[in-house]
C-alpha cells in the first residue's frame, strides 16, 4: 500500500528527487534486524521508495542516497534515481554541489561573518564527532558563515559548506563556543527542536552538465528573535 509522503517533492527529473525533509524523520534506515524491518521504517527513503514503486511492493524500482541530513536537521535533500548517477555524485561530490544552511546559534555573534577550518574525528564510543589536531586521524572539513541577524541573545546566520562531514556545522560552531540552538549533543540548551535548515543545494548533473538550485524556503527573512519564534 502506497504511503503519504510527509514531505514536499521540491524537483524530480529522470535523475533526481529532491525533497524538503522535515525534522524528525531519519534519512535512511537504522541498525535494525531484518530486511523487512528495515524497509518499514518511517524514513525519508522509504517513503520514496514506495513513491517511485507507485505502491507496487514488488516493484523493483528505488532511490539511492547521494548525502544525508542528520534526523533532526531539516530542509532540501537529494535522492538518485538511479545507481550509476548515485555514484558519480558521491565521487565528485564537493565540486559537483554547494549546500546553504541556515542556523541559528547561541550568543550574539560579533564578526559579520568568519570561517572554520579543522580535521574531523567521528569517535564511535561517544557517537560525537570532534576537531583533532593531527591531519591522520581526521577529515578536512571547512565552513563559511555571515551573520544575518542578531536578537535575544542568538545569532541568525547563513553557513555554506565546502566539505560534506558528519555534524560538520553542529561541531565547528559548538567548539566556536556557539553551539545551534536546541543542540544538546553538542553543547546547545534544550529547544522545541534543532535549528538547523538545509536552505538550497545546487549541483551539476553529471550526466548532462546542466546546474540547478533546489530551495526550501524555511521563514521569511528577518530578525534572529523573530526566526526563533517561527522555528517549528
Amino acid at each position: 500500500m502506497k504511503r503519504r509522503l510527509p514531505f514536499e517533492i521540491l524537483h524530480e527529473d529522470r535523475d533526481v528527487i529532491a525533497i524538503d525533509k522535515p525534522a524528525g524523520l531519519l534519512t535512511t534506515n537504522t541498525r535494525l534486524a531484518g530486511r523487512l524491518a528495515r524497509e518499514s521504517q518511517p524514513t525519508a527513503e522509504n517513503f520514496l521508495n514506495d513513491y517511485v514503486r507507485k505502491g507496487q511492493a514488488k516493484s523493483s524500482r528505488r532511490v539511492w542516497l547521494v548525502h544525508r541530513l542528520d534526523r533532526d536537521t531539516s530542509g532540501a535533500m537529494l535522492f538518485a534515481k538511479d545507481e550509476r548517477f548515485a555514484e558519480a555524485m558521491r565521487a565528485d561530490w564537493n565540486r559537483l554541489t554547494g549546500k546553504t544552511y541556515l542556523a541559528l546559534v547561541e550568543g550574539e555573534l560579533e564578526e559579520q561573518s568568519g570561517f572554520f577550518e579543522s580535521y574531523l574525528r567521528d569517535d564511535p564510543r561517544t557517537m560525537k564527532v570532534s576537531s583533532v589536531k593531527d591531519a591522520r586521524q581526521g577529515k578536512l572539513a571547512r565552513t563559511e558563515w555571515r551573520r544575518l541577524s542578531v536578537g535575544g541573545g542568538a545569532t541568525l546566520v547563513e553557513v555554506k559548506l565546502k566539505t560534506g562531514r558528519k555534524n560538520q556545522i553542529r561541531v565547528h560552531f559548538s567548539e566556536a563556543g556557539h553551539p545551534v540552538v536546541g543542540d544538546v549533543k553538542y553543547g546547545g540548551a534544550k529547544s522545541t527542536r534543532l535549528h538547523l535548515h538545509s536552505l538550497s543545494i545546487e549541483y551539476e548533473n553529471p550526466r548532462t552538465r546542466e546546474k540547478r538550485r533546489i530551495e526550501a524556503p524555511l521563514f521569511p527573512p528577518g530578525s534572529a528573535l523573530e526566526a526563533d519564534r517561527r522555528w517549528k
